[in-house]
């Protein structure tokens, strides 16, 4: 059974955090803060995935200055640069960037396999038009947009932005478009975002940031879309992807709904196995 996580945040160098993000992680994941003080290379954070047990992992770029700082796409490229296992997203920043089309396409060739958006921290909704040329041209090279959808405690969030609803109108004029739900509408929203997966074939749910103890809580039907359901650590926000992994296989489901989850769903998206 080969692992993908989904959502993985490189998170350094740590001088590009501000306060406020960088005091949550040292309360809730000291261990990485102090493994990682220095910049991580590509081999350390392999190492880290061995470890965890983990084949691929997708990083995460992060152009949110005003929120938790820049984690750039240049510095997202260089560590996966060269390293099949390491899966380099880009961020764009619909209040920062002009021409996204254009700079999406350049990304890409560069070697960017999908695109994060952050509605809540970049304070736009989805289903803007200004957003329609970059779907449009996301639809065009095959990649997909992975979206914050759901709650956030950093500050300067405005969780208005990140309703899932916003992506139904998306979803319909760009039906080629694969649309992921990263957090899966955490908070109060869990069954607007399995309604939207259930109906629309180009919108998937990932689980990041979830408790794999509670999806059955939150997702009672979640079997039934197993196809749609994508695993995503959220690391360093969890102390062990391992033991997320170890738990997801308890759950009573069938086993190849497992294995979808936690590897094939996202290979759909990524193209890895092919």
């Amino acid at each position: 059974m080969k692992i993908i996580d989904f959502h993985y945040h490189p998170l350094s160098p740590l001088v590009d955090f501000l306060p406020q993000p960088m005091g949550l992680l040292r309360k809730r994941n000291p261990e990485w803060v102090k493994r990682f003080a220095n910049i991580p290379s590509a081999r350390d954070i392999l190492s880290f995935l061995d470890e965890e047990e983990i084949d691929y992992a997708v990083l995460l770029a992060e152009r949110i200055p005003t929120v938790t700082g820049i984690i750039s796409n240049e510095y997202v490229a260089s560590l996966c640069k060269g390293e099949p296992r390491l899966i380099p997203f880009c961020s764009i920043n619909p209040a920062l960037d002009i021409h996204m089309d254009v700079m999406l396409e350049k990304l890409v060739k560069e070697g960017f396999k999908g695109i994060k958006l952050w509605p809540s921290y970049q304070h736009f909704y989805p289903n803007q038009q200004n957003l329609y040329p970059l779907y449009a041209t996301a639809q065009k090279l095959g990649i997909p947009i992975l979206y914050h959808i759901g709650t956030s405690v950093f500050e300067g969030t405005k969780l208005k932005y990140c309703d899932p609803i916003y992506l139904d109108e998306v979803a319909v004029d760009f039906p080629k478009l694969n649309i992921v739900m990263a957090h899966a509408g955490r908070g109060f929203w869990y069954d607007k975002a399995f309604t939207l997966a259930s109906l629309h074939k180009n919108i998937f749910l990932e689980i990041s940031g979830l408790p794999p103890s509670k999806l059955l809580e939150y997702f009672p039907r979640l079997g039934r879309i197993g196809s749609k359901i994508i695993f995503g650590s959220d690391y360093p926000d969890v102390t062990s992807i391992k033991k997320n992994v170890d738990y997801i296989k308890t759950l009573p489901l069938e086993p190849s709904v497992i294995e979808a989850i936690l590897g094939l769903n996202a290979d759909k998206l990524l193209k890895i196995f092919a």
